[in-house]
């Protein structure tokens, strides 16, 4: 039978490696490049009308620093290289791995479809 101390010692431990694996997770690929072509895109996405047919409501930030933690904020970068992933931008909704909609206030970006997360991890 295992002792307090011997309890506490293995609690202890078991939260430090909670705490590194949650501070060193790298979740927000929320920098994106919209790219010419879909050869060149890692998710290819389509703007619908309305929130409600939309995966993921998208919130354009103003500066790269201000991106979530896959939640709908967007900073769209200059070069490819600074981005975490590369969008392109469909002509129809069945070409998409992803439908988006623009939003006008921060609060609203989220996600609808929890299941289209994995193309922005």
């Amino acid at each position: 039978m295992a002792t307090k101390k011997q309890f506490v010692s293995n609690l202890m431990k078991l939260f430090c490696l909670s705490f590194f694996v949650l501070t060193n997770c790298n979740v927000r690929a929320q920098k994106v490049f919209s790219v010419q072509y879909a050869n060149q895109a890692d998710v290819k996405v389509f703007i619908v009308n309305y929130p409600n047919q939309a995966d993921l409501k998208v919130y354009k930030v103003k500066y790269n620093n201000q991106v979530g933690n896959n939640e709908g904020l967007w900073f769209f970068t200059q070069y490819t290289n600074q981005s975490d992933k590369k969008i392109f931008f469909v002509k129809y909704a069945n070409q998409a791995d992803v439908k988006i909609y623009f939003v006008e206030y921060q609060n609203q970006a989220g996600w609808n479809d929890n299941s289209k997360k994995a193309y922005f991890y």
